[in-house]
């Protein structure tokens, strides 16, 4: 009798953030940040904020975060967009949110600085 494949259990929380973080560092992401919105706002428990060299590098980034958590991890986003554009990629797994700015997109929004907790 053949043997069940032993599903991945879906990531959640600070496992994901963990997995996100190494699929960044993986596609070479610059200057990675991890905000703990916990507390702070009922939209996410986590933002992740990095940046990349250019749209294609960006690009990269967000795809290469996306694909290796379907497959290592059998965890989807719920929802992303701006990916083949590059300017600001947003990658939504519910409790945390992947953005992949190029630089000047990043420094305009300035993330980081609107979700420090006070």
């Amino acid at each position: 009798m053949p043997r069940k494949k032993k599903e991945a259990a879906v990531l959640a929380g600070k496992a994901l953030v963990d997995a996100v973080v190494e699929a960044l560092e993986d596609k070479i992401a610059e200057k990675i940040v991890v905000i703990d919105l916990s507390g702070v706002s009922s939209m996410a428990d986590w933002f992740v904020v990095c940046q990349g060299d250019n749209t294609s590098h960006t690009s990269a980034i967000a795809s290469g975060v996306i694909g290796t958590l379907k497959d290592k991890y059998n965890t989807a986003p719920w929802h992303h967009e701006g990916v083949e554009d590059g300017r600001w990629a947003l990658i939504d797994y519910t409790d945390v949110v992947v953005h992949v700015m190029l630089p000047d997109v990043r420094e305009l929004y300035n993330l980081e600085s609107l979700w420090v907790k006070k």
